[in-house]
């Protein structure tokens, strides 16, 4: 394995940490302040939630589905910042007794990432206190970050990569220009983003840095394991999709149809395959650095995997 860094990474890595030093916050001085989340507002924008497609829902049936999603929204990046902070430590080693500028960089990162998770921990409890009883996130953490860790590093590094990098995307995009969202519910994600913008930058780094020691044929396997791991992501959303599907029936406060609750199901998947995998996949930053580093039979065979997801 690769363990020398180059001094332009050297330096890179001195610029993550100059900017974390700069934007650190605290969850309750800078985010929460002492506010609740309104539930008169939306959670999360419709450019993730995709509730303008489910043409049966009242505005405000749209507005609970969209509070729904954007309290799985808030626990799924729970869950996948266990297994990335747990992959950040253990790289970290390989610095451990080298260049102690990633060293410190990797360390922060760490750090922030578990702020991050207490953080969703909070917003998912705060929810809780507002929303009806019975909602029900079915992803287990540490079960899924023992599944995951149980791959490659350059797998790991490349599903984190496309994580961190389509959180940017969807603050940019969608929350940051919604006028209409919860002002604390968007402020989780501001203060979110301003760490991952870092975050991503590290990814790239460490996974160029692990991808130079591999050979042709462990490259090879690794591209199948990343495959892998994104099938089990939509295995994932699979099931919270009929979660959330069942929790609003239960609570939406009239009766749907057979119909109307099988597309009501349909479509918060499509709106899950969408913001976990389909956004990332296509977004150009992620598919150039993936590109540096996979054969075009490679890129065609991860392209095929994704394709039932992208058609929804």
């Amino acid at each position: 394995m690769q363990n020398q860094t180059a001094d332009s990474d050297t330096t890179r890595f001195a610029r993550c940490i100059e900017v974390s030093k700069r934007v650190r916050w605290d969850i309750d001085e800078d985010v929460i302040r002492g506010r609740k989340l309104d539930m008169e507002q939306t959670f999360l924008p419709e450019g993730l939630s995709q509730v303008g497609g489910l043409s049966f829902l009242s505005d405000e049936e749209k507005r609970f589905l969209s509070q729904i999603q954007g309290r799985t929204y808030a626990n799924i990046f729970g869950l996948v910042e266990r297994f990335i902070n747990a992959k950040v430590l253990e790289i970290s080693r390989d610095h451990a007794l080298g260049d102690q500028t990633a060293l410190e960089a990797l360390v922060r990162f760490s750090d922030e990432e578990l702020k991050h998770q207490e953080l969703f921990r909070r917003i998912d409890a705060m929810a809780g206190d507002q929303m009806p009883g019975g909602y029900k996130y079915t992803g287990d953490p540490d079960a899924v970050a023992q599944a995951v860790l149980g791959m490659s590093t350059w797998a790991v590094l490349v599903l984190t990569l496309h994580i961190e990098l389509f959180t940017q995307l969807h603050y940019r995009e969608s929350l940051e220009p919604d006028e209409t969202l919860s002002p604390l519910f968007k402020d989780v994600f501001l203060f979110h983003w301003k760490e991952e913008s870092q975050h991503a930058i590290m990814d790239e780094l460490e996974l160029r840095r692990i991808d130079a020691g591999m050979t042709a044929e462990q490259r090879e396997e690794a591209v199948d394991e990343f495959i892998s791991l994104v099938g089990a992501v939509d295995g994932l959303l699979q099931a919270q999709a009929s979660e959330d599907a069942r929790y609003f029936i239960e609570n939406c406060g009239r009766r749907l149809s057979e119909d109307e609750q099988q597309r009501l199901e349909q479509g918060i998947l499509g709106a899950y395959r969408w913001q976990y995998v389909v956004s990332g996949a296509q977004h150009r930053p992620f598919q150039r650095i993936l590109g540096d580093l996979i054969t075009e039979k490679q890129a065609q065979r991860i392209n095929t995997a994704l394709a039932p997801l992208v058609a929804g």
